[in-house]
């Protein structure tokens, strides 16, 4: 009996490498709703990408939190301290750190995604599962990697005197599901281009440096106001990416300054859970179109793999 075969009748967990030596096999149904249904293979794929990140590491899982604590002080001393980017915002660093926090699942999300078919063809082409599982399954360790800096964002916040309330939990709660379906509906889409044309790959890349500086992250929204005026002001709101930020620092930043209303009135644009609630909708419809660009295509992705 070869060792794949045993493993099967053992029940115990395949390897991926029992994975790719595994015959080709016609294609399963596809869909994010398979996806869900094979939530098993789902899990290992996850499983097996986050203990892949730091294989071979002696500190192993404290990676996870020395790196954003490193990158929150040397933020903090290079903007705060030394630059006084700040001005008169209170709490600048932590405006700027959450920032960072909605960046960083975005892009590891949508460049994870596009990766996701090619760096993974040895399981597209030998298991008859959902393609789209790769993309989310990115989407879902990309969630698990931005839990470290979570929790640094949260100990600052609490250090500086925050208490959460329930708007700025919902602010953060909608902050994050807007960057995950929109993360997810570009994930989709590149991932499969990517496979035709790996010019795509590249592509991703340019458009994630873009989102830092097109976000009131390094600067303040009523630096866009004050500069471009009312009129600009509103167009730049259009960015979906824009709006989770200012949505996350509803929820922490401004809890740390002394008076949260007047740091909201001042620093923060009208309509913010409106459009916020708006802007996700729109990306729950860009998701479902996206999946079905992806279905279109996802028949010639073995060949061309």
């Amino acid at each position: 009996m070869s060792t794949t075969a045993a493993t099967r009748s053992s029940g115990a967990r395949p390897t991926p490498e029992e994975l790719e030596a595994l015959p080709l096999l016609p294609p399963s149904r596809s869909g994010l709703a398979e996806v869900v249904r094979r939530r098993y293979l789902l899990t290992m794929l996850v499983r097996n990408d986050i203990q892949s990140r730091y294989q071979g590491t002696v500190l192993g899982w404290m990676w996870s939190y020395l790196q954003p604590a490193i990158r929150f002080c040397l933020f903090y001393f290079l903007f705060q301290v030394m630059v006084g980017r700040g001005g008169n915002m209170e709490n600048f660093a932590v405006h700027l750190f959450s920032g960072m926090v909605i960046v960083h699942f975005f892009t590891e999300t949508f460049n994870g995604g596009t990766q996701s078919l090619v760096q993974n063809r040895g399981l597209i082409t030998k298991l008859p599962v959902p393609n789209e599982m790769f993309p989310v399954s990115r989407m879902l360790v990309s969630a698990w990697h931005t839990v470290p800096m979570l929790v640094i964002l949260i100990f600052v916040c609490l250090l500086l005197g925050w208490t959460p309330d329930l708007l700025g939990v919902a602010a953060t709660f909608l902050a994050f599901l807007l960057t995950a379906l929109l993360g997810l509906s570009l994930g989709l889409v590149f991932s499969v281009a990517n496979v035709f044309m790996r010019d795509f790959g590249k592509v991703a890349q340019t458009l994630t440096q873009f989102v830092t500086f097109s976000v009131p992250m390094m600067y303040p929204y009523t630096l866009v106001t004050d500069r471009f005026g009312e009129g600009i002001a509103k167009y730049y709101l259009y960015n979906p990416m824009a709006e989770a930020v200012l949505l996350i620092q509803r929820g922490f930043w401004v809890g740390t300054t002394s008076d949260s209303d007047v740091t909201i009135a001042a620093h923060l644009p009208d309509h913010l859970f409106t459009r916020g609630v708006i802007m996700a909708v729109v990306a729950m419809v860009l998701v479902v179109l996206a999946q079905r660009f992806f279905a279109r295509l996802e028949s010639r992705v073995p060949e061309r793999l």
